[in-house]
């Protein structure tokens, strides 16, 4: 298992007015892994990622980001983030906009145009800033991000605004920069752009960690289809197969099984051989979506189901 690169323990922020943004989330980011911070707007996403690189301090719990506290001089020199909208001068090119940051951070103009090169932007490098569409805006913050050759980056909502091309265009981006030993933390709201990126996948939801694991571990194993006449005939090969616990009748004679999809072949000979017609055969997998929204949910009612703090807990919150 790869070592840990961003570790959290109980990192909680409360606001002044009372809001709990992020409450005692642990957290753990692996190298060379693509790591998608999946939650709905409002969730904590980006103030967990401005306490991970100093911007604002927790009122409670740890961090380790590349092995040093958040903000650190030594950790911030390995790490290259983009959160929330980049922010360059827009009478600036795009190339001259990257040349202050450069020179700010005592790096070498050589670095100007490989991060150009790798958010695909040098033929456009020298036009202003201000006439960047969304998408160019984007890659030229990821490109900034990209200077310092970062062990860690940090990328927040970096798809947020695009149109569904450049929003490919971003993912396929991020791809190509997860390369070797690098790693990247990827918040999200949109489950299709983590599900298509991501190796694993923390589920944020009112500041809290509901569910952390590879994209198969949230998603459950999967199961087989199966629709074949006569039905009752069927059901009952079936039932000898997999057992009742495993087999689930749907509507208009479809069946569930609860097996490895590995087994299709075995299914399908045996009910081929008892004079069974089989019509349908197909793997089911939960998408992402679902999983999301069936966590989500469970969680909500789970909170509805709490008993309200009492005022002793109140003051101690």
């Amino acid at each position: 298992m790869a070592p840990v690169i961003v570790e959290t323990r109980g990192l909680s922020k409360r606001y002044g007015n009372g809001t709990l943004a992020v409450d005692r989330l642990d957290l753990e980011v692996r190298r060379g892994e693509v790591y998608g911070f999946l939650g709905a707007n409002g969730a904590g996403k980006t103030t967990t990622m401005r306490m991970l690189v100093g911007l604002i301090a927790p009122t409670s719990g740890t961090a380790s980001v590349v092995g040093r506290a958040p903000g650190s001089r030594e950790g911030l020199a390995r790490i290259g983030c983009l959160i929330e909208s980049p922010g360059f001068y827009p009478f600036l090119s795009g190339r001259d906009n990257l040349r202050v940051v450069a020179r700010s951070c005592s790096i070498p103009d050589s670095r100007v145009e490989e991060a150009l090169e790798q958010v695909d932007l040098r033929p456009r490098a020298g036009d202003r800033f201000g006439a960047y569409s969304l998408g160019m805006k984007q890659r030229l913050g990821v490109a900034a991000s990209l200077l310092k050759d970062p062990d860690l980056l940090i990328l927040d909502e970096p798809t947020n605004g695009l149109d569904p091309q450049g929003m490919v265009e971003m993912r396929d981006m991020i791809r190509n920069l997860a390369q070797g030993e690098r790693t990247v933390l990827l918040s999200s709201h949109l489950l299709n752009e983590v599900e298509h990126v991501c190796q694993r996948v923390g589920v944020i939801q009112g500041g809290r960690l509901i569910a952390e694991g590879t994209l198969d571990e949230l998603r459950g194993s999967a199961s087989l289809y199966v629709r074949a006449e006569p039905q009752d005939l069927a059901r009952d090969k079936l039932l000898d197969m997999v057992g009742a616990g495993a087999l689930t009748e749907e509507a208009d004679g479809l069946f569930r099984l609860a097996v490895a999809t590995s087994r299709s072949g075995e299914i399908n000979s045996a009910m081929v051989n008892a004079g069974i017609t089989v019509t349908e055969l197909r793997p089911f997998e939960r998408s992402l979506e679902e999983t999301f929204l069936q966590l989500t949910h469970e969680q909500a009612a789970e909170a509805a189901e709490a008993p309200a703090p009492t005022p002793v807990e109140e003051g101690q919150a």
